[in-house]
């Protein structure tokens, strides 16, 4: 009807869909602080952000955007990103490695890019939750870096009424 019209709704009526799917908060996060990485452990990028989800049926999507490079005395190059929500992991990637390069009859390899990840995390939650990314190397010998020369890692946290 008109604006300001009221309907009337029956007792014990209930009313879905009202608001499903709103976007009720972003958060972002970023980072332009180098960290570097020698092992294939997992190790924390430097890139993480907070949120508070005001409802427990609320979903929370995730978007990174993280600067990486590999470097390695090598003819191979590459590694892997994993995102937590706290100290639990919730992504760990399709494999052992993500980003791979190899070059033929080369001594030395590096590779500058970014690996972008999108993750929707149904936390069921109303406490402050904090997500991260970390980062390793293929193979031992190698160098993983994060944000060099300042570069900007991005994550942002996006609350979706559910």
């Amino acid at each position: 009807g008109a604006s300001g019209d009221t309907v009337a709704i029956p007792s014990g009526a209930t009313i879905t869909g009202s608001g499903l799917g709103k976007i009720l908060q972003v958060v972002q996060g970023t980072t332009t602080t180098s960290v570097s990485n020698t092992s294939t452990t997992y190790a924390d990028t430097g890139l993480t952000a907070a949120i508070t989800p005001s409802a427990t049926s609320s979903k929370i999507l995730v978007v990174v955007n993280q600067h990486v490079v590999f470097f390695s005395s090598g003819n191979a190059a590459g590694g892997s990103l994993q995102l937590l929500k706290g100290s639990t992991v919730i992504y760990s990637g399709d494999a052992a490695y993500e980003i791979y390069i190899k070059a033929t009859g080369s001594s030395a390899i590096q590779y500058y890019g970014r690996r972008n990840l999108n993750y929707l995390d149904s936390p069921s939650s109303t406490s402050e939750l904090t997500y991260k990314t970390q980062a390793r190397n293929y193979q031992n010998g190698m160098t993983l870096e994060s944000q060099v020369d300042s570069a900007e890692s991005t994550i942002i946290l996006m609350e979706i009424a559910g």
